[in-house]
């Protein structure tokens, strides 16, 4: 049994005025809208309180799950024995460091950094305005979209280890590849990146935000509840090309349906628990292995 009614009088004294929740119901914090209440959730100011609370908790065993928008993640419908540090607005920052750098903290939706990159007359972030995330997650799993992924655009960022050290990794030593990173590799905690881009025009850049949201709205069913995505590209094929083939478009159990809009995602239908998404995937991911021969992996990280 974890200690979380000592981690909760530590982090209290470390941290005066830190905001802390207990059993904190998780689906109020996912774009799934499933989950349980969490044992304990803490939500810093800054970033050094983030630091230090994340330090405390290590301090005393207990390994902190950190929290962006919730969008890429599924919680389990139970009790969930985690302690939750939500990373915004302690690590939410974004300022101009450099004539063409952006500094982004791990909390900062990628659709804010898109934003102020475009009235900074930056362009080379389009891609990552309709991802619904946080900079952290996205850095965590390379994330992209129509072609541009984050690899392309982070040339550093500074993350902290198991023992509590905060290191910078540069360029390649980040590790990224196909929802890959060092990050994910070494269960590091992102704390900021760094964003490289190009002067562009404005009125541009926001041109082609715009084509990417309508062609979201067309083509993603972003009228219902999902956590984005839900597994991750096979080599030699497309996910949601090869649940389509299998004719599983509109497949149902409990809540939880293969779009009808898009076959790469599953979405909540209304009430659907975590154990329909689990049941739901692991039907698609049978009857794509026994028609196809390909083996679809979750892309979806799990709160169980």
């Amino acid at each position: 049994m974890k200690h979380f009614h000592q981690l909760k009088a530590e982090l209290n004294r470390v941290c005066p005025g830190l905001e802390i929740k207990e059993q904190e119901p998780m689906d109020q914090y996912t774009t799934f809208r499933i989950g349980g209440p969490v044992a304990l959730m803490a939500v810093p100011r800054t970033t050094e309180e983030t630091v230090a609370v994340i330090r405390t908790a290590r301090d005393m065993g207990i390994e902190p799950f950190l929290l962006g928008r919730g969008s890429n993640l599924l919680c389990g419908d139970g009790a969930l024995e985690h302690f939750v540090i939500r990373t915004s607005p302690g690590l939410d920052q974004v300022e101009r460091v450099g004539e063409t750098t952006l500094r982004c903290g791990a909390g900062a939706l990628m659709r804010r950094v898109a934003c102020e990159a475009q009235r900074c007359g930056l362009t080379g972030f389009e891609f990552a305005h309709g991802i619904p995330g946080t900079m952290g997650g996205g850095v965590v799993m390379n994330a992209g979209a129509y072609g541009g992924e984050l690899k392309n655009v982070v040339t550093e960022t500074t993350a902290m280890d198991a023992q509590g050290n905060i290191l910078t990794f540069k360029g390649e030593e980040q590790g990224f590849a196909y929802r890959k990173s060092t990050f994910l590799k070494e269960g590091l905690i992102v704390l900021h990146s760094l964003v490289e881009l190009q002067p562009g025009d404005p009125q541009t850049i926001q041109d082609q935000i715009d084509d990417y949201l309508r062609r979201r709205k067309r083509t993603q069913p972003l009228e219902w509840p999902s956590a984005g995505s839900t597994f991750k590209r096979p080599v030699g094929a497309y996910a949601a090309a090869l649940i389509d083939q299998c004719r599983l478009k509109g497949c149902q159990i409990g809540g939880a349906q293969v779009s009808e809009k898009h076959a790469g995602f599953v979405v909540n239908k209304g009430g659907a628990s975590c154990a329909d998404v689990l049941a739901l995937t692991e039907h698609i991911k049978q009857v794509v292995l026994d028609k196809t021969g390909f083996q679809l992996e979750l892309e979806i990280r799990l709160m169980l």
